[in-house]
């Protein structure tokens, strides 16, 4: 039976084949030629993400015109995760997909994955030191950089500028805390006719593992025992006990959130889009779908600390197949959409922070005239991101994790510790099974 995580995945990519021309030539003797070889490319995201592939593939078809490439469009990400699994597995998957970093250690496991290390050196697009070091070691497993990594996004707190105004809330600044957070959200949750009901909550945020995480890093705590070779989650030490602790009081003590109800009827970022909540934690991926918003202004800030800064990486690699047959084109397709010109088209969408130095420091990233105006608190974060282990049953573990978070979450009065101790028995078997 899959993971709720897993399945949640491979439902993302409910796939549509789009036919799109490409080719030209790359820096390696060609299994198949660009005029010969159609490149199939798996995905998954919002509309406006997958206008963005439609529009990186039209650019690459118009630089290189003798080739094939068509998009498969999941759904979700547990679609993208079965269907892969399932092509894989049966040996004719996609060549080319796109896997976020926490997810893709199940597949590299497995050498289903063509390493990509020796063509990165051997490129003339692009060297491994023009990339963020933090994506790049995201995605070496055994060592070795098996994909290459097109964003490098943080997790920040998206606030409605609009409402922060009206209640006389100064805009969130790098180094505030996690105290001026609750402090603001308090002030931002409302219930205007005084009946009982909330019409405006100060905050939305996921009861998730990744979510958490980057509290207990910056209490300094630990998710995992050893971050290389983890056997088991550390989330019952006492520096991250006292982070779950603050994160299990957001509502039982604070109630700045949602009722579990609530979030049922209407979820985080449709609150925030619809001006119901005033501050969301989220990555870069949902700047596309906020950029849609007319009636209100917004902005993002960096995470709220508590004795120092920290965020959680999330980012997603092209990936190349073992069994493709035609792995230098589509090689050619991936140093295209993370090189110069295919990054710069991702970062005008909103929905990438460019993995490639020099492009997320240029105006196709930075324009302050496109929403976030300050994009840059993404790049300032860098720093402080950390990573989760790159193991075989990382999903899995987020997936029982999370529901054992959501539980407590809700619940009018939990002891945190007792809520450690449950998130460790009931992921050590999984840690137990991980191949690594």
């Amino acid at each position: 039976m899959l993971s709720r995580a897993l399945a949640l995945g491979l439902a993302a990519a409910g796939l549509l084949l789009v036919g799109v021309t490409t080719g030209g030539s790359g820096p390696q003797a060609s299994a198949g030629t660009a005029a010969d070889s159609e490149i199939r490319f798996m995905t998954f995201g919002a509309p406006e993400e997958l206008a963005a592939y439609r529009a990186l593939i039209a650019e690459y078809r118009r630089v290189e015109p003798r080739g094939k490439v068509s998009l498969t469009e999941a759904s979700d990400r547990s679609d993208l995760l079965a269907r892969l699994a399932t092509s894989l597995a049966g040996g004719s998957p996609p060549d080319v997909f796109l896997l976020n970093y926490r997810f893709y250690g199940q597949f590299a496991a497995k050498g289903v994955l063509e390493p990509l290390e020796s063509r990165l050196n051997a490129s003339k697009a692009f060297r491994q030191r023009d990339f963020y070091e933090q994506a790049l070691d995201a995605f070496r497993f055994g060592g070795t950089l098996t994909c290459l990594p097109q964003n490098i996004s943080s997790l920040v707190v998206y606030y409605n500028r609009d409402l922060l105004r009206k209640a006389g809330v100064a805009e969130p600044q790098s180094g505030w805390t996690w105290q001026q957070l609750l402090r603001a959200a308090a002030r931002l949750t409302i219930d205007r006719d005084r009946d009982g009901r909330v019409e405006q909550y100060g905050l939305g945020i996921e009861p998730t593992l990744i979510r958490l995480a980057p509290l207990i890093w910056s209490n300094g705590g630990q998710l995992v025992d050893d971050e290389r070779r983890p056997t088991r989650l550390a989330v019952d030490g006492p520096k991250a006990v006292e982070a779950l602790s603050e994160f299990l009081r957001l509502r039982s003590a604070w109630a700045v959130i949602p009722t579990e109800q609530e979030v049922e009827g209407e979820d985080d970022e449709a609150r925030f889009l619809n001006g119901r909540t005033a501050m969301i934690f989220s990555s870069r991926r949902s700047t596309p779908t906020f950029r849609k918003i007319t009636s209100f202004d917004w902005d993002v800030a960096p995470l709220p600390r508590f004795a120092r800064p920290a965020s959680i990486l999330h980012s997603d690699a092209y990936c190349l197949a073992k069994a493709s047959k035609q792995k230098d084109a589509a090689w050619r397709f991936i140093e295209f959409a993370v090189g110069p010109r295919g990054a710069s088209i991702m970062a005008r969408t909103g929905r990438t922070v460019p993995s490639l130095r020099s492009v997320a420091n240029s105006p196709a990233f930075l324009d302050p005239r496109r929403k976030p105006s300050r994009s840059r608190v993404f790049l300032d974060t860098i720093p402080s991101i950390r990573a989760v282990p790159s193991i075989s049953t990382w999903p899995e573990i987020e997936d029982a994790a999370d529901v054992v978070l959501e539980q407590a979450l809700y619940e009018s009065e939990v002891d945190a510790g007792e809520i450690a101790r449950r998130l460790v028995d009931r992921t050590r078997r999984l840690f137990e099974r991980a191949e690594r």
